[in-house]
């Protein structure tokens, strides 16, 4: 396996956020980006840019690179929006998200976010063991 695009990828992601807390005095957290695009209309073109520089970005990436897109699965999308608002309402909950703690919050040397961090991935690391080991769901 090739490590160069993923390595790639994880310095573009560091470099964007630290861009936008050097440019804008923001931590690049998608949840908190999201809600604030979608809650406050006022000063949020920044949010909706680098929203749409995520998407734009992802799209010329496979449209250059040859990488195959991710095909979606049989999941009906109905299922994804409650799997997103139960995302949504972890990410309120946790006051940030998984990118915002563990990229941003991290790389500030925030307790906060260390604790943060550790708990996500206690978590998944718990649920891939229930959901593989104990149900048996591949």
């Amino acid at each position: 396996m090739s490590y160069g695009l993923p390595l790639l990828g994880g310095v573009i992601i560091g470099l964007a956020a630290i861009l936008l807390l050097l440019g804008n005095g923001r931590i690049a957290g998608i949840g908190g980006i999201v809600w604030g695009a979608a809650s406050a209309p006022a000063g949020s073109l920044w949010r909706w840019l680098f929203l749409l520089g995520m998407i734009l970005g992802t799209y010329l990436f496979h449209q250059f690179s040859g990488q195959p897109a991710p095909v979606r699965g049989g999941d009906s999308l109905l299922l994804a929006g409650v799997a997103g608002l139960i995302v949504g309402f972890g990410v309120k909950l946790g006051n940030g998200c998984t990118s915002g703690h563990g990229v941003c919050g991290l790389g500030r040397l925030s307790l906060r976010s260390l604790v943060a961090t550790v708990s996500f991935m206690l978590s998944g690391i718990a649920t891939v063991a229930v959901v593989r080991h104990i149900l048996g769901v591949a």
